[in-house]
């Protein structure tokens, strides 16, 4: 790989990762999610979740991404083994399947920026901006500003690393800076101290409830992209001396801080400025609050219009910046494979456009496959926590985690960490299947006819997973490439001094 195809610093890098990482789901999902798990007790459960799932597995794909130079299937190909590489397979169609309905978010966003900076917003009462919303979403509307997302998503992509570079440096730097100045107004309205203690005011008897852990942890996959493959993804254009250790902590920390001034910014602003509303509020779902509630909020604050077109900004730019790391995800596996960028790209664009379009005519349809496959990234988590396992996990750290280039030295904690990653994602699968069990009895839970319960989630992994099993032979040959890797991998032991 020459070294133009490497990402130029490491303050690139890192604006480049935070641009994945930071996306609709620190500022559009997590208030949502916060709010409505209870607050104070969500938070615990999300720190916790940070610290031992979220960073042990960006360090996971830091490794693999460096170390193989490809995809995750061809990663998993060449480090896990040639039997697992519908693993890799699961862990890029997941986050592809992401993709097609987060494209149609980031139209949202576009037609409410739009729709702010003109005064075309209802903003005088929830029953017109309700109509409104409903006016848009599910509407050909919708389907034309998903192909604009796209389109914009596919503009970088193809200007390849340096195009992603520049995106970033514009992006990310912008997106933090709204949201400081967004929570800052926020937390000076009258009454926005009734937010922050709902906020960080726990009730330790919701942490015997296993649906806050299961949100914890998948807000988490959310916020940092752990797990995702994105992070495996752009780690195939690190530079050869860049220390991987160190930007995982701050990548994982700096996307939590985006989230929680998110959540600041919402939640103070909600119980400030309409107090008999807040569980309305927190109860009206992802798109609910986003796109009625907020426009209510900023309705009756100083200067609404104006913070409203910056709150919608920084959706867009967060939005922007996650899409074009799916884009480049997707392209790079069809590389990996044999295809050229130019054609990877426009594959993924046009593919991109019409998976999408159901989620764009459809609400029902959109949140659905928002909670089939944002529950899905659980098993990518678990798929890399198995690849460690199998590969040696102290070999795995010596290795591929503490090089000689290394600022941070990497100890014996994370081999613990990795395990219990493994853990977390059996024991909160059968704690969820048994708790939807218990709340709405078998057939219920398990009936694939539903939307959002148990069952569709299950078809809808079994279909992919097994289609992935039977092409594993294919996949194998397809993506082995040279050995490499492989003798990389079998080389002896490094030793060094553990923190």
């Amino acid at each position: 790989m020459t070294e133009k195809l490497r990402f130029s610093s490491r303050w690139s890098t890192m604006l480049v990762m935070l641009g994945m990482a930071v996306g609709t789901g620190n500022i559009w999902r997590f208030p949502r999610v916060a709010g409505s798990n209870g607050g104070g007790s969500f938070l615990i459960a999300w720190v916790v979740f940070l610290l031992l799932w979220s960073i042990p597995l960006i360090l996971v794909e830091f490794a693999m991404g460096r170390e193989s130079r490809c995809g995750p299937i061809g990663a998993f190909t060449r480090l896990v083994g040639e039997k697992f590489a519908w693993m890799g397979a699961w862990v890029a169609f997941t986050a592809t399947a992401i993709m097609f309905y987060y494209s149609v978010v980031m139209g949202w966003t576009l037609r409410y920026l739009w729709g702010s900076v003109t005064g075309g917003i209802p903003m005088h009462s929830p029953e017109a901006a309700t109509a409104y919303w409903q006016g848009f979403a599910g509407s050909w509307t919708a389907v034309g500003t998903h192909a604009l997302a796209l389109g914009l998503g596919v503009f970088v992509v193809s200007r390849g690393v340096r195009g992603i570079e520049r995106a970033a440096r514009v992006l990310i730097p912008g997106l933090f800076l709204l949201v400081i100045v967004l929570a800052a107004r926020a937390v000076t309205l009258p009454g926005a101290e009734r937010g922050l203690a709902f906020l960080f005011t726990p009730e330790w008897g919701d942490l015997l409830d296993a649906r806050i852990w299961l949100e914890a942890l998948t807000q988490n996959a959310w916020d940092t992209g752990a797990g995702w493959g994105l992070i495996l993804a752009y780690a195939v254009y690190l530079r050869p001396k860049e220390d991987t250790t160190l930007n995982a902590f701050v990548l994982g920390f700096g996307n939590n801080s985006v989230s929680l001034l998110a959540g600041i910014m919402v939640l103070c602003t909600a119980f400030a400025i309409l107090p008999e509303a807040g569980d309305q509020i927190v109860g009206a779902g992802n798109e609910g609050l986003t796109f009625i509630w907020v426009p209510q909020l900023f309705a009756r604050m100083p200067g609404g219009r104006l913070f409203m077109s910056f709150f919608f900004l920084a959706l867009f730019f967060a939005a922007w910046s996650s899409l074009i790391a799916m884009i480049e995800l997707a392209s790079r596996v069809l590389i990996d494979a044999g295809m050229t960028r130019v054609r990877a790209i426009r594959t993924v664009g046009l593919a991109g456009f019409l998976l999408g379009m159901p989620s764009a005519l459809s609400m029902e349809f959109f949140q659905n496959q928002d909670w089939v496959w944002g529950v899905g990234l659980m098993l990518s988590g678990l798929f890399f926590a198995f690849g460690v396992l199998r590969y040696g996990v102290d070999r795995f750290r010596r290795t591929l985690v503490n090089r000689a280039d290394r600022d941070l030295t990497i100890g014996r904690w994370w081999n613990a960490a990795i395990v219990l990653v493994f853990v977390e994602a059996l024991v909160l699968l059968g704690w969820w299947m048994s708790q939807a069990v218990s709340d709405a009895g078998l057939w219920a839970t398990f009936t694939p006819f539903s939307s959002f319960n148990v069952g569709t989630v299950l078809v809808q992994w079994a279909i992919a997973l097994a289609a992935f099993i039977a092409l594993n032979p294919l996949l194998a040959r397809k993506f082995a490439g040279d050995n490499d890797a492989q003798q990389a991998v079998e080389a002896p032991e490094a030793t060094e001094g553990e923190a």
